[in-house]
């Protein structure tokens, strides 16, 4: 699409949205300050590089053998960097504790940032920031389903070392690249069925929580936040980290909520939480992912769901204190496209919410005319978003529309299918 077309439709849509006291030009410059956090482990099936043998453990797991999985550091930088050269705006990546990059081994317990320069100085080179999550899956210490509720103190005080130098790490992260990193407690402790005591493990985990973060870090490097699921492979009838658990933890202890969108019921949304957490925590974690039946993480796409976080975070201005990361991992289609797609849509959902004129709609709200919110609320549907996102695309210098897809099907014939065919050893 020529340049001149998208400017004439961006003037147009301007002047939809002017009629509601809606000035897209500024709307365009709050997109610019969000920041997504793209998670790496879309790149590589969660496999990490600390033990890429381990069998994925969990309650995770992961289908399909499309050609190009990251198989280096090297190789998953390579491949964020071509996504993000797809997605308009400056972002950060979510890193998990096994992604590290060293030539010696290392176990989850003995991490040190050293492990990690590699991509502290990758993210600066990028102007990238980094947030980070302990790894407490995949691993020996972690094959009966429990961890940091294990009743064996010493397999719990393993667990305890790794969450510890998780948060070091992320201190570290924060201090390097000036901006804060939020680091991102989940466990899968959990039984397949019914317990007898449900009250044990939970006081345990707690325990452990509370010895982890018992030394103070200054919170303008990193955050903590803790997550919950309501099940897991492997734990469907009892979760010790549950929705209730996490909640009143983390309100009591000051860290922020984890809230994943396919960790809930299946017919429970996120999007309605986020007005009442804000209430009664500093700041919200975001886990923007798509549930199809279970938690098993498609990748984005814009639903209804998606849309309606984007209008909660925006109608109540809570971008401030929220931090959107991505949780979606597909191996049935190319992982760098699912990256693209994903981001692109909730940055999308986000620029639909802001280009709402909020204020009005609140007002007619309040006056209870009902009938024009109802009318307007729909008929906004149809108003010229995609010329708007158009235009963004084109001033942050990304391509418009599907022509992105060329460029990632280009990547495919000669980066990744190369890469699948030197892994099978094809000359």
């Amino acid at each position: 699409m020529g340049n001149e077309k998208l400017q004439q439709q961006y003037d147009w849509a301007k002047e939809e949205y002017a009629q509601y006291g809606v000035n897209v030009d500024d709307v365009l410059k709050r997109l610019a300050d969000v920041k997504i956090s793209m998670h790496c482990w879309q790149g590589d099936d969660v496999t990490g590089f600390m033990n890429p043998d381990q069998e994925l453990t969990g309650g995770i797991s992961v289908t399909g053998n499309y050609p190009g999985a990251a198989h280096t550091p090297d190789q998953l930088r390579q491949d964020l960097e071509k996504a993000f050269s797809l997605i308009p705006g400056k972002h950060k990546v979510n890193l998990h504790a096994m992604y590290v990059d060293t030539d010696e081994p290392v176990d989850l317990d003995e991490i040190e940032p050293v492990h990690y320069v590699k991509w502290v100085d990758w993210a600066k080179a990028q102007g990238l920031g980094l947030d980070f999550n302990p790894t407490f899956f995949s691993h020996p210490n972690s094959e009966d389903g429990f961890t940091l509720s294990h009743p064996d103190k010493k397999i719990r005080d393993f667990w305890i070392e790794h969450g510890k130098r998780s948060r070091k790490v992320a201190a570290y992260f924060g201090e390097e690249l000036g901006q804060t990193s939020v680091n991102n407690f989940w466990v899968p402790d959990g039984y397949k069925d019914n317990p007898i005591d449900r009250l044990a493990p939970r006081k345990r985990l707690m325990e452990s929580l509370d010895t982890i973060f018992a030394e103070e870090l200054d919170r303008k490097y990193t955050l903590d936040a803790v997550e919950s699921k309501l099940f897991g492979l492997g734990a469907e009838a009892y979760t010790v980290g549950s929705h209730e658990f996490y909640m009143g933890y983390g309100i009591t202890r000051n860290k922020l909520i984890c809230l994943d969108a396919g960790h809930f019921h299946p017919t429970e949304v996120i999007s309605n939480k986020l007005s009442s957490l804000s209430l009664f925590s500093d700041g919200i974690l975001l886990h923007v992912s798509r549930p199809v039946r279970w938690d098993s993480d498609h990748v984005v796409i814009m639903d209804d769901e998606l849309q309606e976080i984007g209008r909660e975070l925006v109608r109540n201005d809570l971008l401030g204190k929220t931090h959107i990361g991505l949780d979606f991992f597909d191996a049935t289609i190319n992982r760098v496209a699912a990256w693209v797609i994903g981001t692109r849509n909730t940055l999308k959902a986000l620029l639909k919410a802001m280009l709402e004129p909020t204020e009005y709609l609140r007002k007619i709200e309040l006056d209870g005319d009902y009938t024009s919110r109802l009318a307007l609320t729909e008929e906004l549907k149809d108003f010229p978003f995609v010329a708007v996102w158009d235009y963004y695309c084109q001033m942050q210098n990304v391509p418009v529309r599907e022509e992105w897809l060329k460029e990632v099907k280009d990547y495919e014939k000669n980066v990744l299918v190369k890469r699948s065919e030197e892994v099978i050893g094809i000359e």
